[in-house]
């Protein structure tokens, strides 16, 4: 399918045109390729090199790309950009869904959507295998977490694929995704967005009206988290947890799905903040990203020094994406599994009745109960893709440490014993029992 580059008013799409050569002019002289009204004569040129669309304004014309003014841009899939008065969407020909996999459809019964399901999860591992060599245990947690509409924190040291990983799960995606490289003096409004004073050419009158910030996404990839501030990490709360931004006392709602994937580097500690237990708890999942063993690490090194551009295939489109995520929702779970959650998430507070002696000598601070809900809905989504969509308590021991391990404030008598809250966690699941009924 060709690349296409679309003139739109919000949702609607007014004109489309196929980009056909490898230069198009954009603006109003009737010789451009891509016209509009609106547009300055000649406002921009679309140049494809090496397999990629470049965006290049003309002298004196300005490109508005994710909140900021630049003068070329490389388009990925489901950019939006403004040249003047004029909204543009470019759709990567690549990016046309697999209809033998999913496009959003409408599903007759749960059997229905639950196939459906595994057979996109199956293709996406897939797709997602193709660029990232090993790593499959990180890759299924990121999709479970996905479709149990959770975020999650990748931990690991440089070099390790994280930024690559998070970047090829929403290639594979019709979604549109957005990167935020964390700086010490990155601010919130750089975030959420700020408001703009602009004056009505017509009345003369000035209002505020909000720039959306890069956060305005569905897949946003918040690059080392751990360098900036509490401030800035803390305007990721709001986000994170209702799916919506509040500025100047207005709330903006964000496009759906809405999934952050943020990556922490745990070695080099100068230049970096902890983060918030706060914005913690809002992950879902901390994943820990290991070196990959000797055989990977030689296909790594013979893969990537080729002369090749890795491409994925779009699996998975946003309705799909909600409807699945609907789907694992709905999927009974029964009292003794629930039960066993709560009593593994109430042994890890020092104090509770729960708690052994252990867990009250090595933990200052517990999982709350938000730990239990991720418990469940991890338990709930890994069951639907592994095909069985019923939930055991072996489902909620499957997702115990990536949803526990954050959540878990070890003591200075636990770090004196080389104890860290991996170990605290599969201390639980070694003496936590299963309820009897």
């Amino acid at each position: 399918m060709p690349d296409k580059l679309q003139i739109i008013d919000g949702d609607r799409t007014l004109a489309e045109h196929v980009l056909d050569s490898r230069e198009m002019a954009v603006g109003s002289d009737p010789s451009c390729a891509i016209r509009d009204a609106r547009l300055p004569e000649r406002a921009a040129t679309l140049e494809r090199s090496a397999g990629e669309w470049w965006l290049k304004a003309a002298t004196g014309a300005g490109i508005e790309l994710e909140g900021r003014s630049v003068t070329q841009a490389r388009l990925e899939h489901a950019a939006q950009f403004a040249v003047g008065a004029v909204r543009f969407r470019f759709v990567a020909g690549k990016a046309m869904i697999d209809r033998t996999v999913l496009a959003g459809k409408k599903f007759g019964n749960v059997e229905e959507a639950a196939a459906s399901l595994r057979k996109a999860h199956g293709k996406v591992l897939e797709e997602m295998a193709s660029v990232v060599v090993g790593q499959q245990e990180v890759v299924r947690q990121v999709l479970t977490a996905l479709f149990a509409q959770g975020h999650c924190l990748l931990v690991g040291a440089p070099g390790l694929a994280k930024t690559l990983l998070a970047r090829t799960i929403a290639g594979c995606c019709d979604l549109q995704s957005r990167r935020i490289q964390f700086t010490p003096d990155l601010m919130p409004s750089d975030i959420t967005g700020t408001a703009v004073l602009e004056e009505d050419p017509e009345t003369g009158r000035r209002r505020f009206r909000f720039q959306q910030g890069p956060v305005f996404t569905n897949m946003l990839l918040a690059d080392e988290i751990n360098r900036t501030p509490p401030k800035t990490q803390a305007a990721l709360l709001e986000a994170m947890q209702e799916k919506r931004v509040t500025a100047g006392g207005a709330t903006h709602d964000l496009p759906q799905p809405f999934l952050v994937l943020a990556t922490q580097n745990p070695i080099e500690q100068e230049g970096t903040y902890p983060l918030p237990e706060a914005q913690l708890d809002r992950f879902m999942f901390s994943i820990k990203v290991e070196y990959p063993n000797a055989e990977e690490e030689q296909r790594i090194l013979l893969e990537s020094t080729k002369d090749h551009r890795w491409e994925v295939d779009r699996v998975l489109t946003a309705d799909a994406i909600m409807q699945f995520q609907h789907l694992v929702r709905q999927v009974p779970v029964s009292p003794h599994v629930a039960a066993y959650a709560t009593a593994l998430v109430r042994a890890s507070r020092p104090g509770a009745p729960e708690a052994d002696a252990k867990v009250s000598q090595w933990v200052r601070w517990g999982a709350g109960p938000r730990a239990g809900q991720f418990l469940l809905l991890a338990a709930k989504s890994h069951s639907l893709l592994a095909g069985s969509g019923n939930v055991s308590c072996s489902d909620v021991r499957a997702f115990a440490l990536p949803v526990l391990r954050h959540r878990i404030f070890t003591s200075f008598a636990a770090a004196a014993e080389g104890i860290d809250s991996d170990a605290v966690v599969k201390h639980l699941l070694g003496t936590v029992p299963e309820p009897k009924y």
